[in-house]
């Protein structure tokens, strides 16, 4: 009963003692201060405006800061610094709070012990960033790797440096909190800096040094396919690659050592050949391939190292590997190319530039192959008519007009082309016709190409691979195609028929007389063609039956029509009277010789 006793009593006085030193609600405890400000004793209001003034006297006031012997400073309002003083003095509050008798013993604790708030400060992000870069462009200096330089014959090795960089994480806390602290210090702020490492270091390079001096020590032997080169130190320094940039390993490479390589390759390699295919007349057969040989770089470039880095055995051999065709003659044989399909003629017209764009474009598609199902594409298979290329300006229909252009003439061969598709029975899905009729072509049967806009398209609806083969003979362009399938066409001699009159542009012309007229051209009344195909499987049955059908636009007759006047009769002028003079004799008439002789004596 007694210890129930003793313990409500002290209960009691621990009670009235909380209550003695729980103050008033409305002030902050004794003891609290927020940034190093005592604020006890001062309400929540007079607190924040307290630290709100005391912080802008020190908003302009620059901060100092170093970073490694480099010095920068800042002022908050640079970087947008806002502490909140309505969040700290809210927490420096509840740190002396509490009911009743509980609030007593957390301030009589403050009152000894102290509690101190430091405010979370709001910045510019972009502006910090700024402040941070520019530090940084300052203080950071990357670290250097050691390496390996040849100066003539000898090799020497280029010291690795260390670095350093802005600890911009801790850096950004420092600012800011200097920056947002209520005292301005008269020592600047360190800013923290660390070292960087370099990746790799002389001592790391020791082992590659000596193997390269080993290198430039003595010349070495290549040896190839029946013959062998002898390489001095010099070429040796040329090919070795030395260990830069943070890398460690010696190495054969390098500009010089792929020029080095892709010579040796010339001399020692057999370029494989594809199986192909020779065409004579209707007859088709496959040229077997061939394997060839070429240099295996690597392998080759491994065994120059082994030997230059050799004290003993300084002789390298060439790697050679078989280079396969990348057709066999299994492959050309399965494509089934056995027979010719068509053959299509045009002859040559125009001038010396339009010829030679004509001989050039069936040069370029001939030996093309169209798999089943595979679309032939004439421009893919010529490719851009540059002059580049070998092509030359020539004229060119552009619109109703005649104008010149590089390239010229293609699109005879696209006719020609056509043609060859038309007649050996394949599904044409692309074709232009000429917006001109032109009487040398078959009727409603020509084709017009435009890099890269206007193409001509066949494809290929048989079972067999199709070969399409270009010809220039000394008359004109021949293409013919080849496959594995008999088809019969038969094609309508078509029809044509004017749709209206020839256009007509008539020019005044101040050059010819009023009333008379000269053509200049003749020109051609719009018209319209009809031309049908009948393709038939070597069964006799039908695979396609088609009507195509060309307008074509009429070429205007060009009329000069005078308008120069008439010149105006020619007038006598008539001689002057003058007073008291006698009259004159008349004019003799035209012709009369009857007029007295001139005075011989007379002088002019």
């Amino acid at each position: 009963m007694t210890l129930l006793a003793a313990a409500a009593l002290a209960a009691l006085v621990a009670l009235l003692f909380g209550l003695a030193y729980s103050g008033s609600q409305r002030e902050l405890a004794a003891g609290t201060s927020v940034a190093g400000v005592d604020v006890g004793g001062l309400t929540r209001q007079e607190a924040e405006a307290a630290l709100a003034a005391r912080f802008g006297e020190q908003v302009p006031v620059p901060v100092a800061f170093t970073a490694d012997d480099e010095s920068f400073s800042f002022a908050a309002n640079q970087l947008g610094i806002h502490p909140d003083w309505k969040a700290a003095v809210a927490a420096a509050a509840r740190a002396g709070d509490g009911f009743g008798p509980i609030r007593g013993f957390r301030r009589l604790r403050t009152r000894f012990f102290g509690a101190e708030v430091l405010p979370p400060i709001a910045v510019s992000n972009a502006a910090l960033e700024f402040a941070l870069d520019k530090v940084a462009d300052e203080v950071d200096r990357p670290p250097a790797s050691a390496a390996l330089v040849r100066r003539g014959l000898r090799v020497e090795t280029v010291p690795d440096r260390t670095g350093r960089a802005l600890d911009r994480e801790a850096a950004a806390n420092a600012i800011v909190r200097a920056l947002g602290s209520l005292e301005r210090s008269l020592t600047p702020t360190p800013l923290p800096v660390t070292a960087a490492a370099p990746d790799v270091t002389a001592r790391m390079l020791a082992p590659a040094a000596r193997r390269a001096r080993i290198a430039l020590s003595a010349p070495v032997t290549v040896t190839g396919p029946g013959r062998s080169w002898r390489l001095s130190r010099t070429r040796i320094a040329k090919l070795l690659s030395l260990p830069r940039d943070g890398t460690r390993r010696l190495a054969i490479a390098g500009p010089a050592a792929a020029a080095y390589f892709d010579a040796l390759d010339e001399r020692v390699a057999k370029p494989p050949r594809d199986a192909g295919f020779a065409v004579s007349g209707e007859s088709v057969r496959v040229v077997p391939a061939r394997a060839g040989t070429r240099l295996n770089v690597p392998a080759s470039a491994t065994a120059l190292l082994r030997a230059v880095t050799s004290r003993d055995s300084r002789a390298a051999r060439l790697s050679i590997v078989t280079d396969r065709p990348q057709r066999s003659t299994a492959e050309a044989v399965a494509m089934g190319i056995d027979r010719r399909m068509s053959t299509y003629k045009t002859f040559n017209s125009g001038t010396s530039d339009r010829i030679t764009n004509l001989r050039l474009g069936v040069e370029l598609l001939d030996d093309t192959l169209v798999p089943p199902g595979g679309t032939f594409s004439l421009n893919e298979a010529i490719g851009e008519r540059t002059l580049e290329r070998g092509f030359r300006p020539a004229p060119v229909i552009i619109g109703t007009e005649y104008e010149e252009e590089v390239g010229g003439g293609t699109s005879q061969v696209a006719t020609t082309v056509f043609n060859a598709a038309w007649e050996a029975g394949l599904g044409i899905t692309e074709r232009n016709p000429h917006s001109l009729y032109i009487s040398r072509y078959q009727l409603g049967r020509d084709a017009t190409v435009y890099w890269p806009s206007l193409d001509l398209k066949f494809v290929n609806d048989t079972e067999r691979w199709v070969l399409v083969k270009g010809t220039p003979e000394w008359d004109g362009i021949r293409v013919s195609i080849y496959g594995g399938e008999k088809r019969h066409v038969e094609s309508s001699p078509g029809t044509m028929e004017v749709t209206g009159p020839v256009p007509v542009e008539r020019v005044e012309d101040p050059k010819l007389a009023k009333g008379k007229t000269v053509v200049e051209a003749s020109g051609t009344a719009p018209s319209r063609t009809s031309v049908t195909r009948t393709v038939y499987a070597a069964d006799g049955s039908v695979l396609r039956e088609e009507t195509w059908n060309t307008s074509y636009k009429g070429e205007t007759r060009i009329v000069h029509v005078g308008t120069k006047e008439k010149p105006p009769p020619k007038t006598q002028p008539k001689t002057p009277k003058t007073p008291n003079s006698p009259p004159s004799e008349p004019a003799p008439p035209s012709g009369d010789s009857s007029r007295p002789p001139a005075d011989p004596g007379a002088r002019p």
